[in-house]
C-alpha cells in the first residue's frame, strides 16, 4: 500500500510551494564544472596509457620504411628466438577471412600483404615481456622490399599510364570516378557560372595549397586487450567512435560482436585523429594468440605514422561580382591527397565540395572536388573536415575581390551574407538563423588591442611580445601590424544519407533515501565535455541533484562518433529523450500512488524539480523519493536528427546537411618583415551556437579551436619528401604546435539564436571556429605586408622571399 508522500503533509493533502533554495542547481546553462578537470590539470587522471595488469605483455608494431614496394619476403626468425618474445605475427598468422578495415571502403590491411602502400605501414607485430624487448625484436625482423613507382600528386595519379595504388578496387565509388586513382569525385553545379561570369564587373582567381596538419593529441595512441574465458576479448582503449571500432575489428578477429566487449579509457585529446583503428586490432590479435593481457604504447614517431592526418590540398578559385559588390558567380576546383588509404575521404569530399563557396549567397556555381589515391601518408578525419581547406581559399579570393572593387573586405562579406532561407549551392535551403552579417559586426566593432605592446615606459622591451618571442631576434625596427577579418560556415552532424543516431540509456532510482539518475551512453569523452552536459541534461529533466555517468563501454547502444560536433547536439538529444521517457514514467507511478491526493495529478504540467514532483506553477505535490520508493525507472532510446540526403553524383544537389554552425574572426597580427617573424596578437571571435548549455566550455571550445587554426596558419605541417613519399619531421621537435607563449588573446562574443530544430536550440560548436581563424591570421598577415600568400602555413621565407 502506498504510503503518504511527505509533500502532502498539509492539510487536506494542499501543495506546498517549492522554495528558491531547493531548485535543481548544475543544470543546462550553468558553468557547471567539469567532473574530470581537476584531475586532469594535477596529472591524477587515469589515460588509457596508464593502464596496467598483472601479467600483460607489451605489444610492438614493425612498420614499413618505404612508401611503395612490394613484400618479397619477411624473415621473423630472429625475433622469435629472442628471450622474452611470445608472439611474432605477420599477414599470415590472421586468423579470418577479413584481413581488411576500413569506415567506409574496407581497403586498409591489418598487416600488409604483397606490398605496402605508404611510409609507416604496419607489417608484423611483435609480443614480448618487456616493451624494450618487443622493440629490439621489431628490430630484428628482416624484411626483403623491391621499391616500387610512387604515386605522390595529382599529375602522377591520374596519367593515363598511372601506376594504381589499389589494383583492383570493387567499391561503390569506382563507378562514377574518372580514374581509379581518384578516392571519390562530387560536383556542383547549379545555374550557369559561365553565363554569370559574363555579367560580372570584376573576376578575381587565384590558387591555393593547404598543408597537411596533424591533430597532435597529447595522449599516444594505447590501449588494453585481456583474452576473456568464453574466447572473445576484452578492449580498454583511446578512441572516438566504440561501436565503429568493433564493427570493423570482430570480423578481423573472426569473432561474433558480443565476444569482443570494448570499454573507453582515459582520451588525452583526438581531434578527428582516433576516429579510425590504430593499435586496436593488432593488441587483440596478440592477446588472443599469447592468452596473456597485451598493452600496446605508441611513442610519438610512431603516432606521427599511427593515424591519419588532415587532407592537404590544392584548391582553384574563380569568384566575379557587380561593381556594387554583388557576387556574380563562383568556380572552383579541390583537390584532396587522401594518402594511401580511403580512411573517411568521401565524406571529406562531400563537405569541401557543399561548403566551398562558404557563407554567402551566389546563384551560379561550378565545383568539383576529388581526393586521391596516393603513396604520401593515409589522410582522414580532423577538426573542420573539408571546410577548413575550402574556407582558407574563398575567404583569400573575397579579400582579393574587395581590393579590386575598392569595397571594404568586411563590407563585402556582409553584403554577399547568408541568412535565414537562403539557399545552399546544393540547393538546400538555410532553415536556421544564419548571422554571419552580425557576427562580421561584432567583431569589427571590438576595439583594438594597444600597438606595440612591447614598450612600457621606462624599462626594456618585452621580447615576449615580439615576433620571435623569446628567441630575442628583434626589438621592433621592422615590425608592423595587420589586421584580417574572415567567416566561415561548418556542417554539424554525419551528413549525406547517414543514419546518424544516438543510444541513452537513463536509470532514476532512490539510493540513501535520495533520488539518483545514472546515465549510459557509449560516447567517447575525448576532452569536449560531454560527461559534463550529459549530467546537466539529467538534472534539468529530472530535477535530480546526483547524477551518475556510466563508463562508456558497448554494453549500450551506438552513440556515434565523437566528431562532425555532433555528441552534443546527437547524443545530448538522446539523453534528453531519454531523461523525458523516464520523468514521463515517474509522473505515471506518482499519479498511481498519489493521485487522489490534489487534483493536480491528473490537471497539470508536471515537472521534476529541486528532487520533488511540482506543477509548471510550482507547487510541490511529492517527494521523488517516495513516488520510487524501491522501484527503478530505466530505459534506453535512440534517438535521431532529422533526416538528410545523398547528394547528386551529376549536380550536386541534394539536402545533404542537418544544421550548420558559424563563426567569424578578426585577427591582429605583427610581423617582423626583416626576418619573416609572426606574432599574432589577437584573436577575436564572434560565433552562433543557438543555445550555451555550459557557457565556460563552450567559451573554451571556441578558443581551442581557433588556436588550432592558428597552428596551421604559421607553423603547423606535415613535411612529406616529394622524391621519396616520406614524413620528415615525425616528432614534437620538428613539427611546432601552437604553445602558451604563440597562443593570443582570443576574447569571445557568442550569440545565442536558438535552431528550433536542435535539442535545446543547440548548435554544434567545436569546429566553426578552427575555419576562419586561418584566413583571418593570412589576411592580416597580408595586410602588414602587401603579399599574396597564397599557401599555409606561412614561413619565414615567404615573408622575406628568402
Amino acid at each position: 500500500m502506498a504510503s503518504t508522500p511527505r509533500a502532502a503533509a498539509a492539510p487536506a493533502g494542499t501543495p506546498t510551494n517549492l522554495s528558491q533554495g531547493s531548485q535543481t542547481k548544475g543544470g543546462v546553462g550553468e558553468s557547471t564544472l567539469r567532473p574530470d578537470g581537476t584531475l586532469k590539470v594535477t596529472g591524477e587522471f587515469a589515460y588509457s596509457s596508464d593502464m596496467w595488469h598483472e601479467d600483460m605483455l607489451w605489444g610492438q608494431t614493425l612498420r614499413s620504411t618505404v612508401a611503395h614496394a612490394e613484400i618479397r619476403s619477411i624473415d621473423v626468425s630472429e625475433a622469435v628466438a629472442m628471450p622474452g618474445v611470445y608472439a611474432v605475427l605477420t599477414y599470415d598468422d590472421l586468423p579470418a577471412e577479413t584481413k581488411n578495415y576500413g569506415l567506409e571502403i574496407q581497403d586498409t590491411p591489418v598487416l600488409a600483404h604483397g606490398k605496402v602502400r605508404h611510409h609507416g605501414e604496419p607489417v608484423a607485430l611483435v609480443a614480448a615481456d618487456h616493451p624494450e624487448t618487443a622493440r629490439r625484436a621489431a628490430a630484428k625482423i628482416k624484411i626483403d622490399y623491391v621499391e616500387l613507382p610512387l604515386v605522390t600528386d595529382e599529375a602522377s595519379a591520374t596519367a593515363p599510364d598511372a601506376v594504381l595504388v589499389h589494383e583492383a578496387r570493387a567499391d561503390h565509388h569506382i563507378g562514377h570516378v574518372p580514374h581509379p586513382n581518384i578516392v571519390h569525385r562530387q560536383p556542383i553545379v547549379r545555374g550557369d557560372a559561365d553565363a554569370a561570369a559574363r555579367r560580372a564587373d570584376a573576376i578575381v582567381q587565384g590558387e591555393y595549397t593547404f598543408g597537411m596538419q596533424d591533430q597532435a593529441f597529447l595522449g599516444p595512441e594505447s590501449g588494453l586487450a585481456v583474452p576473456a574465458e568464453d574466447g572473445g576479448v576484452e578492449l580498454y582503449v583511446a578512441t572516438q567512435w566504440l561501436h565503429s571500432d568493433l564493427r570493423q575489428i570482430a570480423p578481423v578477429l573472426g569473432l561474433p560482436e558480443e565476444k569482443v566487449r570494448m570499454t573507453l579509457s582515459g582520451v588525452g585529446g583526438a581531434f578527428g585523429g582516433r576516429e579510425d583503428l590504430s593499435m586496436q586490432i593488432h593488441a587483440c590479435l596478440l592477446a588472443l594468440r599469447t592468452g596473456k593481457p597485451v598493452k600496446m604504447v605508441y611513442n610519438r614517431f610512431e603516432s606521427f605514422f599511427g593515424h591519419v592526418h588532415r587532407h592537404p590540398a590544392k584548391l582553384s578559385y574563380e569568384h566575379g561580382a557587380t561593381k556594387d559588390g554583388k557576387l556574380t558567380h563562383i568556380k572552383c576546383r579541390i583537390v584532396l591527397d587522401g594518402g594511401a588509404y580511403a580512411s573517411a575521404s568521401p565524406a571529406v569530399v562531400g563537405n569541401a565540395s557543399s561548403l566551398s563557396v562558404g557563407p554567402y549567397a551566389v546563384d551560379d556555381v561550378d565545383i568539383e572536388a576529388i581526393a586521391l589515391y596516393t603513396n604520401n601518408p593515409p589522410c582522414g578525419a580532423m577538426r573542420g573536415f573539408g571546410a577548413v581547406q575550402a574556407c582558407f581559399a574563398y575567404e583569400a579570393q573575397m579579400d582579393k575581390l574587395a581590393a579590386k572593387l575598392g569595397i571594404d573586405p568586411v563590407r563585402f562579406r556582409q553584403i554577399n551574407a547568408m541568412e535565414q532561407g537562403t539557399l545552399l549551392p546544393t540547393g538546400q535551403p538555410v532553415d536556421s538563423p544564419a548571422p554571419v552579417a552580425e557576427l562580421l559586426r561584432r567583431v569589427k566593432a571590438r576595439p583594438l588591442p594597444p600597438e606595440q605592446q612591447w614598450l612600457a615606459a621606462g624599462e626594456a622591451p618585452d621580447v615576449r611580445a615580439l615576433p620571435g618571442g623569446l628567441s630575442n631576434t628583434t626589438h621592433g625596427e621592422s615590425v608592423v601590424r595587420g589586421v584580417g577579418y574572415a567567416v566561415g560556415i561548418k556542417n554539424v552532424g554525419f551528413s549525406e544519407g547517414f543514419d546518424d543516431y544516438s543510444t541513452a540509456r537513463v536509470r532514476m532510482e532512490v539510493v540513501g533515501g535520495e533520488p539518483v539518475a545514472t546515465v549510459h551512453t557509449a560516447m567517447a569523452e575525448v576532452g569536449q565535455g560531454g560527461v559534463t552536459v550529459h549530467a546537466q541534461i539529467a538534472r534539468t529533466e529530472l530535477g535530480v541533484a546526483q547524477v551518475t555517468i556510466h563508463p562508456a563501454d558497448t554494453q549500450v547502444g551506438s552513440a556515434g562518433s565523437t566528431s562532425a560536433s555532433r555528441q552534443t547536439y546527437v547524443t545530448g538529444g538522446a539523453v534528453k529523450n531519454a531523461c523525458e521517457s523516464v520523468r514521463e514514467k515517474v509522473l505515471t507511478i506518482g499519479r498511481r500512488k498519489f493521485g487522489s491526493y490534489h487534483p493536480a495529478w491528473a490537471t497539470a504540467e508536471l515537472l521534476l524539480e529541486g528532487g520533488k514532483v511540482v506543477t509548471d506553477g510550482g507547487e510541490v505535490l511529492a517527494d521523488l523519493a517516495d513516488v520510487l520508493e524501491d522501484e527503478a525507472v530505466e530505459l534506453e532510446l535512440e534517438w535521431r536528427h532529422r533526416p538528410t540526403q545523398a547528394f547528386d553524383l551529376v549536380t550536386g544537389q541534394g539536402n545533404g546537411h542537418v544544421q550548420y554552425s558559424f563563426a567569424a574572426h578578426r585577427a591582429v597580427v605583427e610581423v617582423d618583415t626583416e626576418l619573416g617573424l609572426v606574432k599574432v596578437v589577437e584573436l577575436a571571435c564572434a560565433q552562433d551556437v543557438g543555445k550555451a548549455l555550459n557557457p565556460l566550455s563552450v567559451v573554451g571550445q571556441i578558443q581551442g579551436g581557433t588556436t588550432q587554426g592558428l597552428g596551421i596558419a604559421v607553423m603547423e605541417e606535415i613535411i612529406v619528401d616529394p622524391k621519396t613519399a616520406k614524413v620528415r619531421n615525425p616528432s614534437f621537435t620538428d613539427y611546432l604546435i601552437p604553445t602558451i607563449l604563440d597562443t593570443p588573446t582570443i576574447p569571445v562574443d557568442v550569440l545565442e539564436l536558438a535552431d528550433d530544430h536542435a535539442p535545446y536550440g543547440l548548435r554544434g560548436i567545436g569546429e566553426a571556429p578552427t575555419l576562419s581563424s586561418t584566413p583571418a591570421v593570412l589576411a592580416a598577415i597580408r595586410n602588414a605586408t602587401g603579399l599574396e600568400l597564397n599557401r599555409t602555413p606561412v614561413r619565414p621565407e615567404h615573408l622575406t622571399g628568402a
